[in-house]
């Protein structure tokens, strides 16, 4: 496996630990009534604004995610990986990380540099896959 692919597995591994951050809190603030329902309509009482903050770092992983995986993908499918693009996958995965507590936290600007970091490296690694 390329360490492009090595990283993007860890980086799903990541979007279900985000999973698993957000949505313990989440039930235990609904309740079951809420979280088991067909959820069609908003829940009666909101949720904390540090556990709301967690799920839409979560939602944000799985369009960072969507990027890096095609990037990660072409890169290994090519066969075009190189320390370049090993470096910013492990960059991107880093800012990941760095990402989830920063915006759990509220952290600002921290948060949005963390995110053009990750952003940055994927695009790096997307027109390398160009050449």
């Amino acid at each position: 496996m390329t360490p492009e692919l090595t990283v993007l597995v860890l980086a799903a591994l990541l979007q279900l630990l985000q999973f698993v951050l957000y949505a313990v809190p989440a039930n235990l603030e609904l309740g079951p009534g809420y979280t088991m329902s067909a959820r069609d309509r908003e829940p009666s009482r909101a949720l904390s604004e540090r556990t709301a903050r967690l799920g839409r770092a979560f939602d944000n992983h799985f369009e960072a995610l969507v990027l890096f995986g095609i990037a990660a993908g072409v890169l290994a499918i090519s066969g075009q990986g190189n320390t370049l693009t090993t470096v910013c996958a492990w960059i991107y995965l880093a800012a990941r990380i760095a990402y989830v507590p920063a915006y759990a936290m509220g952290l600002r600007p921290h948060r949005s540099i963390i995110w053009a970091v990750g952003l940055l490296a994927t695009t790096i690694m997307l027109i390398a896959a160009l050449f």
